[in-house]
């Protein structure tokens, strides 16, 4: 009876198809008639088999699941192709246009993360842990985008770029981390990580949020500007509208198999965000690493705040979040600026100082170079125009003498020798005083509450409109996490990304 019901419906819906060309609009109305005859008929078959007898019907459907999937396992791509990977490619195409039109919902607002990792001359990962903390925060969830930047050209790199692209992959799928992986040659690391940070992504799937390591090397005499691209960066994801995040002391992460037993996560909520820094260890404590910790919320109050309205504030807000943590209003007493301060100030200055001397001195010597090299150009050409043309009464006059040479050179080197001298007269600049003093004094009541946290979150100040200061601006970073074992910076992008109704 199974049989001669079933095997009917399943030919004539076929004969039915094949015979339904005068249709009005036949391109539409023959695949939706036959899928739906097809979804009717196997629901009321599948009702019949479990009518007659149902552990049978089970049976039945187990053999035909695995069928599927050894197929599956297979490969059914022999003559006729992948018919389940085309049909995978056509809903995806399906579904980023559906995302493509109008930015997201602030209740569907998720990071969705660009790592930049950094590779060795081996082409291997430097900081490994830093994938191991995107798994940790994105649980397999959203969209990840693994990139990282190699230096030179395509045509001669493109070796070194599959290795590096392989050994990524590789330690992907060791950290568990689901996503995507894009490898950019470019002529310069600045450029390369720019292009990743505007081109990342595919139509609506595209990034807003973007996960980087601290340069622990900025510091380095072998490389004195490396933190031009770090600043340039966090230019580069303001302008972007993207959040940044930025893991110090990435090394001491916790790795995917660590268990914290007890802890804090602590967030210092210094300046409105848009939530991003309520957000982030919420998502942390759904996986098994961070399940454990507890969550400390600090808010700095100045003298004329009204610490015990605040601190019920944030308590309404974190409850209306349904967000389970402890509530802390920390107040700033103005005191003197210290004598440490004004000396940590002066070294940043005299550092500074330093590094644009010694870039003069750089440029200065490849201008004397330059200058023996047009001497000896001048020479030449004048020795073989002398051996060629009739000997006239004229004599070439080359635009730099041996006179002037060594009068320029000597001038250059008292130059360098005195910009050297006054380094050590330098007087602080009273802004960078009062910045420092900040930074010295929050950094002060940071490690006074979290010293033992296994996290600690910060919100992350911008970078300088005048570029003049970049490198004071790494140094007050640096003062402003000094102490602390594990630190987050946080840089919201200015969007609201939580809410009460959210």
């Amino acid at each position: 009876m199974l049989v001669g019901i079933y095997f009917p419906s399943v030919t004539g819906i076929m004969a039915g198809s094949n015979r339904s060309g005068d249709l009005r609009d036949a391109q539409k109305s023959i695949p939706t008639g036959t899928i739906l005859a097809i979804v009717t008929t196997s629901f009321i078959c599948l009702a019949l088999m479990f009518i007659c007898s149902w552990y049978y019907a089970l049976f039945a459907m187990l053999i035909a699941g695995c069928i599927y999937k050894y197929i599956e396992y297979r490969g059914a791509e022999k003559e006729w192709g992948d018919g389940i990977r085309g049909l995978s490619l056509n809903a995806a195409r399906y579904a980023l246009l559906r995302v493509e039109h109008g930015p997201p919902h602030t209740k569907n607002w998720r990071p969705q993360v660009l790592v930049m990792l950094n590779l060795d001359s081996e082409q291997c990962v430097k900081h490994p842990r830093l994938l191991s903390f995107t798994t940790q925060l994105k649980a397999g969830k959203g969209l990840t985008i693994v990139g990282s930047v190699l230096e030179g050209t395509y045509l001669d790199k493109h070796t070194e770029a599959q290795l590096a692209e392989e050994n990524i992959r590789s330690l992907m799928s060791a950290e568990k981390t689901k996503g995507f992986c894009q490898l950019v040659v470019s002529s310069n690391l600045r450029d390369g990580m720019s292009h990743l940070i505007q081109s990342a992504g595919l139509g609506g799937m595209k990034h807003n949020t973007v996960l980087m390591a601290w340069p622990e090397s900025w510091k380095e005499e072998d490389n004195p500007f490396s933190w031009k691209n770090f600043v340039d960066t966090v230019r580069d994801t303001t302008a972007a509208q993207q959040a940044l995040l930025v893991a110090k002391n990435v090394d001491l992460f916790p790795q995917n198999q660590e268990r914290f037993s007890d802890g804090h996560i602590d967030v210092w909520w210094i300046v409105h965000d848009g939530g991003l820094l309520m957000l982030l260890p919420f998502l942390l404590r759904q996986h098994k690493v961070w399940r454990k910790c507890r969550m400390r919320i600090f808010t700095v109050a100045q003298v004329d705040d009204n610490s015990i309205q605040m601190k019920k504030d944030l308590q309404t807000f974190l409850y209306h979040l349904r967000i389970s943590a402890e509530v802390e209003v920390v107040e700033m007493v103005e005191n003197d600026i210290s004598a440490f301060t004004y000396e940590k100030t002066l070294v940043m200055e005299q550092r500074s100082q330093m590094l644009k001397q010694m870039q003069l001195s750089k440029t200065e010597r490849e201008r004397e170079a330059q200058l023996i090299h047009d001497r000896n150009t001048a020479s030449h050409s004048a020795v073989a125009a002398r051996s060629q043309a009739p000997p006239t009464p004229d004599k070439v006059q080359m635009t730099w003498t041996k006179e002037k040479l060594i009068a320029e050179k000597y001038k250059n080197k008292d130059n360098t020798v005195s910009g050297f001298k006054d380094l050590f007269s330098l007087k602080p600049n009273q802004s960078n005083v009062r910045r420092m003093h900040t930074a010295v004094k929050l950094n002060g009541v940071v490690l006074n509450k979290s010293q033992d946290a296994q996290l600690v979150l910060l919100n992350m100040p911008g970078p300088p409109r005048n570029r003049q200061g970049d490198e004071n601006y790494m140094e007050f970073l640096e003062v402003l996490t000094e102490g602390l074992n594990r630190v987050l910076l946080v840089r919201g992008s200015g969007r609201e990304v939580i809410t009460i109704y959210s």
